[in-house]
């Protein structure tokens, strides 16, 4: 399939997410006692809950907090992975030692459980999640960066630029940082289907975020105890989770892709 397609149908999914409740008018917080788990219908397109609430309201609402979290948490993953990478291999010694350790160290936990654990010590809300999935996310980017670091760092022309005492903040911004760039857009890429991913998880655990608010792993975890009479609470959740998180790998495939490519043609 062509990439013009995924790139469509996850703006598609964002421009419905933000803006379908403008048309989509109904509550996703209003209870309705004689329309409980009702099917999907002319009236209730994705169907209702437990509580008689309407799944596309909540999948709307629920959806604006999942993309929220996982942009914003996978912005903050990738600019920490970027500095802390680009420090590693610019400065090397000492410094890339210190950094080296950190990331063995934060990689010495799974990061599920790492999440499990910071979560069960706070209060959760979207602020707090994006916080602890930016805290738990950034070791492969900074791996990834820290690497490219070192092979730009060896380039006869940096060395010139060294020996002339450029500043190092000159050659950071005017010479890594576009040539670091295509990681850092793939590292992007996987890191929001990553958060969103680590949200829904938290959330259909209990752990994540807290009704009344919602995001799409809460509305996946609400409809697993009626999973064999109501199996719509949870499919229509899943089915965005799915669909964003596979469109961001197959962009995140095709830029990957571009980069190896441009790669082996300067080699």
């Amino acid at each position: 399939m062509n990439i013009k397609v995924y790139v469509f149908i996850l703006l598609f999914i964002v421009f419905f997410t933000f803006f379908g409740g403008f048309v989509y008018t109904v509550s996703p917080y209003d209870l309705n006692p004689s329309q409980i788990l009702q099917s999907p219908s002319i009236e209730h397109l994705f169907g209702t809950d437990r509580l008689g609430r309407d799944i596309m309201a909540r999948v709307i609402e629920g959806g604006q907090v999942s993309l929220i979290i996982g942009f914003l948490s996978a912005s903050i993953t990738s600019i920490i992975g970027l500095f802390i990478g680009i420090n590693g291999g610019y400065f090397k010694g000492n410094i890339d030692k210190a950094i080296v350790i950190t990331i063995d160290l934060f990689l010495t936990f799974p990061t599920f459980f790492l999440l499990l654990a910071l979560v069960s010590y706070v209060d959760a809300s979207m602020f707090v999640i994006i916080i602890v999935l930016s805290v738990t996310g950034w070791m492969g980017t900074a791996r990834l960066i820290r690497s490219e670091s070192f092979a730009i760092g060896n380039k006869p022309y940096i060395k010139i630029l060294k020996l002339a005492k450029v500043s190092n903040t000159k050659i950071i911004f005017k010479y890594f940082a576009p040539l670091l760039a295509p990681i850092f857009l793939v590292s992007f890429t996987f890191g929001v289907g990553g958060a969103i991913l680590g949200e829904s998880g938290l959330s259909f655990l209990g752990l994540g975020i807290n009704p009344p608010q919602m995001s799409l792993g809460t509305i996946l975890s609400d409809g697993k105890d009626v999973m064999d009479v109501a199996p719509w609470i949870s499919f229509f959740s899943g089915l965005f989770i799915f669909i964003v998180t596979y469109c961001l790998v197959q962009i995140s495939n095709y830029l990957q892709k571009n980069i190896n490519q441009k790669d082996i043609q300067s080699f």
